[in-house]
């Protein structure tokens, strides 16, 4: 081979390993590109999913404290020229603070800005779950950013939700667990109605819900105790016409899939969220307690330390030694505003009961005399709209299964007779214990009214003490009509002592339709009732079953929901209400 042609060979192999050296670097840069490619979109990922779930933590802590029934508070951090957010000392304080999480192994840093002009009130639109109901809604803003391990942001997100707070007593039946709906007659709930459990409908004469029907759990036709399908049918507007849910095949229970419900347009949802509703320690004779603590007074029937006795208790618990003294003075002897009675004898608890009576209007006309009662406050105050009366029996065993209870009387118009006629603007009254309904009540001259309690007895006005004897005859604890204006809230029994399926074999716990505990002879008499039911639990203090044999005849049932409650602010004071978030904007500010 000649010289020029091996020197042309040795420049050709140099000139491809040239080019190879280039393609191998290439490919280098490229699979490192590629490769860090790969690892930022990982890293974005996890930033996006740590930055999440810090906007979903700090979303649900603003709704546990509306749960509370506190307002969130605080300043957020100042956001603006020279300002930055979360550094240095501008770190905002209370509920809105700066606040770093680890998730993921990102930190997250996140602060929360209330929007302007909280709260305002507003209707639930149609199309959503609990539509057409009022609502207060308070609108807030979540900020968070996430952190890689080298310190840079990896994401930014922002979510803008409100959070909504529905009274309960906007339901003709709101129950936290399994509802029973199964009158003979016909019955018309003009109102919505939810379970947190599941819903079982039916009736002998037939049934019309003419709110929207939502429940938690599974939606039934039937009875949930024997399985079986009654021939009344059942009907919800869709929302223009009353439509028939499909009837039962053969007497079978029957259980509707969301495909059934289709045709009502929203108006009827299974499986929708369980609502966030108050505890029953809420409810406690207890400094602490919300209705203890915001009660306008404070009566207590103290037994088991000397002779039993009436007192005016504090918000501390204490006694109110000259209040009490002044109390117990209220009203003529034979009529005083509070008393105490031993011979009142409940069939269902087969046992005599240790009762703290209350005439209403004697009551009334003693705090309308006495407004040091309730801390100087006068019988029209506004304050969370209305008077509030906290009524208790404090024994030995007032925390667990007893024979106490509350009698309130007399209160056919809620009212003062005494002293410079003042108007009340509405009365709640709430008791851990037992209370007993004593003839009619906010009857005329309605007012928004509520009675919230372990368990709520019904007696009309001819009731007897004495009238204990089992027999169910005209002459034996013959009852007359009562007409009854409010909202109950107390607990109901559960039905088989199970809450879901596993219940179904147990004795029934009455349904709606035996919600008010009745212990007279009321065939062929009339009760009429406005209200709302609202059950959050079973008895704590009551445990009397249903099907106590010969304890009543059920009455002309006239019950339907009070319309009035449709207006919040014709609501009783201090209504209990259920909190839910609705996200309004997520926004995705930027990923790195």
């Amino acid at each position: 081979m000649k010289r020029d042609e091996r020197g042309f060979a040795l420049l050709t192999v140099i000139m491809v390993m040239t080019m190879l050296m280039a393609v191998m670097l290439a490919y280098a840069v490229v699979t490192r590109v590629d490769q860090g490619v790969t690892g930022n979109a990982f890293n974005r990922t996890r930033g996006y999913y740590a930055a999440e779930a810090a906007l979903n933590l700090r979303a649900e802590e603003i709704r546990q404290t509306f749960l509370d029934y506190r307002r969130p508070s605080g300043t957020a951090p100042a956001d603006g020229i020279g300002n930055v957010p979360c550094a240095g000392s501008n770190q905002g304080n209370g509920d809105f603070v700066c606040r770093t999480d680890a998730f993921g192994g990102r930190a997250v840093v996140s602060f929360i800005k209330e929007m302007p002009g909280n709260p305002t009130s507003m209707v639930v639109p149609a199309g959503e779950p609990f539509e057409n109901l009022n609502a207060q809604r308070y609108g807030y803003d979540v900020h968070s950013v996430a952190s890689g391990p080298r310190g840079f942001p990896e994401a930014i997100l922002d979510i803008e939700f409100s959070s909504r707070l529905v009274p309960l007593f906007q339901f003709a039946a709101f129950y936290n667990k399994d509802l029973e709906i199964h009158p003979g007659p016909p019955m018309t709930l003009a109102g919505p109605v939810h379970s947190n459990g599941d819903l079982y409908l039916g009736s002998g004469g037939g049934l019309d819900i003419l709110g929207q029907v939502t429940t938690a759990g599974r939606l039934y036709q039937g009875r949930k105790t024997d399985t079986t399908c009654y021939a009344g049918g059942v009907r919800v507007p869709d929302p223009g016409t009353l439509r028939s849910l499909p009837a039962c095949s053969g007497s079978a229970l029957r259980q509707y899939v969301t495909a059934d419900l289709t045709p009502w347009n929203g108006r009827i949802r299974d499986g929708v969220d369980v609502l966030m509703v108050p505890e029953p320690e809420e409810f406690d004779a207890t400094p602490g307690s919300f209705y203890w603590d915001n009660a306008d007074v404070r009566i207590a029937l103290k037994l088991g330390v000397g002779p039993p006795s009436v007192e005016l208790r504090r918000a501390d618990g204490t006694v109110d030694a000259a209040g009490s003294t002044t109390l117990n003075g209220c009203g003529p002897a034979l009529s005083r505003a509070v008393g105490i009675s031993s011979t009142f004898y409940n069939l269902r608890e087969s046992k005599s009961i240790q009762m703290l009576e209350i005439n209403t209007e004697r009551l009334l006309n003693c705090l309308n005399e006495n407004n040091s009662l309730m801390g100087g406050k006068s019988l029209d105050d506004a304050t969370g709209g209305g008077l509030v009366w906290y009524l208790t029996v404090d024994g030995p065993l007032s925390s667990t299964i007893n024979g106490y209870g509350v009698r309130v009387s007399n209160g056919g118009e809620l009212r003062a007779t005494t002293g410079v006629p003042t108007p009340i603007r509405g009365l709640n009254i709430v008791s851990d214990q037992a209370v007993y309904v004593k003839g009619d009540f906010n009857a005329t001259a309605k007012k928004p009214a509520a009675v919230m309690a372990d368990s709520i007895n019904v007696l009309s006005s001819a009731y007897g003490d004495g009238e204990h004897s089992l027999a169910l005859s005209a002459a034996a604890r013959q009852a007359s009509t009562a007409v009854i204006n409010a909202a109950f809230l107390a607990g109901t029994d559960v039905t088989g002592g199970v809450e879901g399926p596993g219940g179904q074999s147990g004795a029934y716990n009455g349904g709606l339709e035996n919600y008010p505990r009745l212990h007279e002879n009321w065939s062929g008499v009339t009760l009429t009732y406005r209200g709302s039911f609202v059950s959050l639990n079973a008895p704590r203090h009551v445990n009397g079953p249903h099907t106590t044999p010969n304890l009543y005849s059920p009455p002309n049932r006239n019950w339907g929901f009070d319309t009035d409650f449709n207006d919040a602010a014709r609501l009783p004071p201090i209504t209990p209400r259920f909190v839910y978030l609705r996200q309004d904007l997520f926004v995705r500010d930027f990923d790195r």
